[in-house]
């Protein structure tokens, strides 16, 4: 396999953990008022993610270093065209951060409601908006022959766009609702697992309308395939959570998320970002770094990626056990 197609694959799996794992607190975040009915139990569901948050971004920052590493064309293109919805998704996670550590330096309750609207609002936007910049990737988005996007903001709303972001939103709330149902006792507990089996089958919904969207605009046998698998999984998924199998049901929505984004990079190869002018698109070959630098970051992949998965994997380990409003002190 050619070094262009290993770094494809690659992103593809590091976007991949990203949303899985930043999908369920993504989730968390926006079911804070609606699952937390009082401070004490915001704070259970606040400390359910409490370890975990930040470090699930890093997958999000390796995967932008190792396009910004392996494929500059992409990567410049991207973040040009897409300025204004990714600068969003920065303050949002910014915003985001900042209120968990700043909700609880004063007992003020109009100070920690300020900080739980931001958590909100920090935790709904990033996932809307990368379920539309997802949707605008695989369609493609006009491109000159220089590769540089030609659109305003208003072009990356379109309807199929849109569903994408819907799409993101709805499958996080689930994988949140789901992930609160296994970490998380009593009434918390309950109110998910009944939240998640709702917001689920919107989820489905939406899920299965804009994969068989997606799979007409661009399409292969992996890409039907992977969907098929999805939407599958998500079944199972729900299925779980309504016998209150949470561990089975995490792995079903997590399944649906990651077979999901495989699903649109799959449909994409060899593109990395089509041009619906018919010219000036990017593909893994006309986007890549040189043959010298892709073995460079190959041999670095190799050493440092099995060290960042185990650190990663200690710290779910260390924090694995159920909490609830007892463990939470007044």
């Amino acid at each position: 396999m050619e070094l262009t197609t290993v770094w494809f694959v690659l992103i593809a799996v590091l976007f991949t953990g990203y949303f899985i794992l930043e999908g369920f607190d993504f989730g968390v975040g926006i079911l804070l008022p609606a699952l937390g009915r009082d401070d004490r139990e915001r704070r259970v569901l606040i400390n359910t993610i409490g370890p975990v948050w930040d470090g699930n971004e890093v997958w999000l920052i390796t995967a932008g270093g190792a396009m910004f590493a392996a494929f500059p064309e992409w990567y410049a293109t991207l973040f040009s065209g897409f300025y204004l919805p990714l600068l969003l998704i920065l303050i949002a996670l910014i915003l985001r951060g900042v209120a968990f550590e700043y909700r609880g330096k004063r007992p003020d309750p109009t100070w920690k409601a300020r900080w739980d609207k931001a958590i909100v609002v920090g935790s709904a936007a990033p996932a809307i908006l990368w379920g539309i910049a997802f949707a605008n990737i695989t369609r493609g988005v006009p491109l000159d022959t220089n590769h540089d996007y030609t659109g305003g903001l208003l072009d990356l709303l379109h309807p199929y766009a849109l569903l994408g972001g819907l799409v993101t939103l709805t499958l996080f709330v689930t994988h949140g609702a789901v992930f609160l149902a296994l970490k998380t006792t009593g009434d918390v507990r309950t109110r998910a697992n009944t939240l998640a089996g709702r917001a689920g089958l919107l989820a489905l919904l939406a899920l299965a309308a804009f994969l068989v969207w997606t799979l007409t605009i661009r399409t292969s046998p992996a890409a039907v395939a992977l969907a098929a698998v999805a939407a599958l999984a998500l079944i199972g998924g729900l299925a779980a959570n309504r016998v209150r199998r949470e561990g089975w049901a995490f792995l079903g929505t997590a399944t649906a998320i990651g077979l999901t984004v495989a699903t649109l990079f799959a449909a994409l190869f060899p593109d990395v970002l089509p041009s619906t002018l018919g010219s000036g698109g990017l593909t893994v070959d006309n986007a890549a770094s040189s043959p010298y630098t892709l073995k460079i970051m190959t041999w670095v992949a190799v050493v440092f990626t099995p060290l960042v998965l185990l650190y990663q994997g200690w710290t779910y380990w260390v924090f694995r056990k159920r909490i609830g409003v007892r463990d939470i002190p007044d």
